[in-house]
């Protein structure tokens, strides 16, 4: 019987426990999960490809059927090239669901094989996104409880120095 592989895109810069919920449960969902380090030409990242590959991989080290990689063309090009069959994407808001629709439909349209998966986080992470832990990092509040503790330690070191 063939995998039922999923992708996760995404900057994760840094990776939240946001993410991480969404991530366990796609897990469950799926035979494998590729979470995707991606490259955002809109934004500019506090860490680099190879910081963030690591902290996820720390991250999520406890998900024997998870794989972090690193990829900088199209997501449906990628998940064409894996065979999977689902790309995950989080929504947290409304606001979220606008921008996600379009990228899900235009997605369609290049790879009609390839579905989209929205899957909500936990209530208690909705209000998450990685801009608001880099500013608070950025200020020096502890962000232990957004974040792994990885990622707590890294940002700490970021803005504080080592």
């Amino acid at each position: 019987m063939e995998q039922k592989i999923a992708i996760y895109p995404g900057t994760f810069d840094p990776i939240t426990n946001g993410h991480l919920d969404v991530i366990e449960r796609a897990s469950e969902m799926f035979d494998k999960v590729i979470v995707v380090i991606a490259i955002n030409t809109k934004k500019v990242n506090l860490f680099n490809e190879q910081e963030r590959l690591e902290l996820a991989r720390k991250s999520l080290s406890h998900l024997s059927n998870v794989e972090v990689v690193f990829h900088s063309g199209l997501t449906v090009d990628f998940a064409r090239s894996v065979g999977a069959v689902s790309i995950i994407r989080g929504i947290r808001a409304v606001s979220d669901f606008e921008y996600e629709f379009q990228i899900a439909l235009m997605n369609r349209k290049l790879a009609p094989e390839v579905h989209t998966v929205f899957l909500m986080p936990h209530e208690k992470y909705t209000y998450l996104n990685s801009s608001i832990i880099r500013e608070l990092a950025r200020f020096r509040e502890d962000v232990s409880e957004f974040v792994p503790p990885c990622v707590a330690e890294k940002l700490k070191e970021k803005y504080n120095g080592k």
